[in-house]
């Protein structure tokens, strides 16, 4: 009766794996991503960003007010506010603090307007509470 011996037969097999697993890694090229690293003698002052001025930012109340630095505004009012800061800002943004309580279609109806003055630099501002 013949005698099957697998020993060589698996060293065979581990050698072509070694040889392929070799060969792939020596052939395939690492790519790397080139990144500029600040160097210690660079001037710490270079590198600050021009500070942005704060943002204006009007609340809605939960009455349904509108409310700019304590004082409260119709939309009219608002409007003029809002073309004076981005006027005097042109990197300004303006932001709307609502009520949660409020009904969401009064802020979208007021966020709605507020963008028909500052385009994309207004934001509805969300609280993290």
């Amino acid at each position: 009766m013949p005698i099957v011996n697998l020993i060589p037969m698996l060293d065979v097999l581990m050698t072509v794996l070694t040889f392929f697993i070799v060969v792939s890694m020596v052939l395939t090229n690492p790519r790397a991503v080139e990144v500029e690293l600040p160097s210690s003698d660079t001037d710490p002052a270079q590198q600050q960003q021009p500070k942005l001025p704060d943002p204006l930012v009007v609340e809605l109340t939960p009455q349904g007010q509108i409310v700019l630095s304590n004082q409260s505004l119709n939309k009219e009012q608002l409007t003029q506010q809002m073309q004076t800061y981005l006027a005097q800002n042109p990197k300004g943004a303006v932001l709307l603090n609502a009520d949660p309580k409020l009904n969401y279609e009064q802020v979208v109806q007021l966020l709605s307007d507020m963008r028909d003055v500052g385009g994309n630099r207004v934001s509805l501002a969300v609280s993290s509470e």
